[in-house]
């Protein structure tokens, strides 16, 4: 891992080196998934299925073979290993739970002239939620994204999952029947964004896309948005570590190596005023690594992106990080809390020594859906609230209307606009 120094002449223009990262498409992929989008809402289900056929090397003749029944979801769980469904089922009930406290219910208030002004909040009608399919699955994305759907009201979730090879992954489907999914078909792809975002003959257009996916995904759902709303644009995985000193340099190792495994775009980052630590965590990381399963992937992410920084203090590095605005942010201190006021930009903050980042991704509760590729400087974990939306009450009384007109009417003579004007200067007491 390369090593940075905050009191370096060039440290920042290091820094955002290291944090650069291009966008998630490229000409040829734009091209691809723009041919594909075109093709789904002129054609609907036959271009899905053809697309389907072609991208999951399947031999499908129509939507029936790609729809899957509750029975099934429900068959799923209920085969699974009693281990696995105790975990599935835990995680789940903290991740509701947590989501919960999101929750936000109308409300209203009234003037003194008896004017109302407030505020009605609804959930979205339907949404749509994509999981990446085959070996390479993740139920928890299921809970992540399903759970906060349901807790805001969403009557209707339709997932959409592909099956390469036929491959289903079973820990998936359960994940679904968990969190009361409505309906899924094995399609994937910038295809099965096109289906969700303009309907099919079999899938129904939904008002909003949610989940990961790679990178036609990606580009796909950032193609769509305006015909449907999106979570977000994610980028590769990031960890940000601040220590000072006092943990076991083989658990920040590990912690390092938790994102950095994702794949070798991922960025793992400790941060420390104690140089001897950092030679410490390098040691650790040079003792471990061969032993991980996805060694050669951990490896390259941290000879490319990775880093160690040496700073002065927790001020200097409560500076950078709040500079990174990372993804996840460990602080493995003995009192993080202090130190909380200080942190202006990140997705999640994992607060003391035992407090692994990986309990966030499973079963802490908080979602693991985070701004990536210093989004946290403007945007929010995934929630309750991207599933809600808000609209604005307004009832004047006689009274209320007779007085707000004055003031309309001479803002809107003011901008030229006589018909706002007057609307107003209709309802003014004379």
């Amino acid at each position: 891992m390369r090593r940075l120094n905050k009191l370096d002449n060039n440290f920042q223009k290091e820094l955002e080196q290291l944090l650069a990262w291009e966008g998630v498409s490229n000409e040829q992929v734009h091209q691809t998934v723009k041919e594909v989008l075109l093709e789904v809402r002129k054609r609907g289900d036959e271009a899905l299925v053809e697309y389907t056929n072609r991208f999951d090397r399947l031999s499908v003749d129509d939507m029936g073979a790609l729809t899957l029944s509750q029975e099934r979801l429900q068959r799923a769980l209920d085969d699974l290993p009693d281990d696995q469904r105790g975990a599935l089922e835990h995680a789940a009930e903290r991740v509701r739970l947590y989501h919960q406290h999101q929750k936000v219910e109308s409300w209203s208030y009234t003037e003194e002239d008896g004017t109302i002004l407030g505020q009605q909040v609804t959930p979205l009608d339907r949404v749509g939620l994509y999981v990446p399919g085959g070996k390479a699955a993740y139920p928890s994305s299921v809970l992540m994204n399903a759970i906060p759907a349901k807790v805001a009201g969403v009557e209707e979730l339709i997932m959409v999952v592909p099956t390469p090879d036929g491959t289903v992954n079973e820990l998936v489907l359960a994940a679904a029947a968990i969190s009361s999914v409505d309906q899924v078909y094995t399609v994937g792809g910038a295809q099965a964004v096109a289906a969700l975002a303009y309907g099919t003959e079999t899938i129904p257009q939904v008002d909003k896309i949610v989940g990961p996916g790679n990178i036609y995904v990606a580009t796909a759902k950032g193609m769509v948005f305006g015909s449907v709303g999106i979570d977000m644009i994610a980028g590769p995985s990031e960890i940000l570590v601040v220590c000072d000193g006092k943990t076991d340099p083989d658990w920040i190792a590990m912690d390092l190596f938790s994102q950095a495994e994702h794949d070798e775009d991922a960025q793992s980052i400790l941060i420390s005023p104690d140089t001897g630590f950092l030679d410490a965590v390098e040691q650790s990381i040079e003792k471990l690594l061969d032993g991980m399963e996805r060694a050669d992937i951990i490896r390259t992410a941290l000879a490319d992106r990775g880093a160690l920084i040496q700073v002065e203090n927790m001020e200097q590095a409560l500076e950078v990080t709040n500079y990174i605005a990372p993804e996840h942010l460990e602080l493995s201190v003995d009192d993080p809390q202090a130190l909380l006021p200080g942190i202006r930009h990140a997705g999640a903050i994992f607060m003391g020594r035992y407090t692994a980042e990986a309990l966030g991704d499973y079963c802490a509760g908080p979602n693991h859906v985070l701004p990536t590729s210093r989004t946290a400087r403007f945007s929010s974990p995934l929630g309750v609230y991207d599933f809600q939306k808000r609209s604005s009450l307004i009832m004047c009384s006689a009274e209320g209307s007779s007085e707000l007109g004055k003031t309309a009417s001479i803002l809107a003579r003011g901008e030229g606009l006589t018909a706002h004007a007057r609307s107003a200067e209709y309802r003014i007491n004379k």
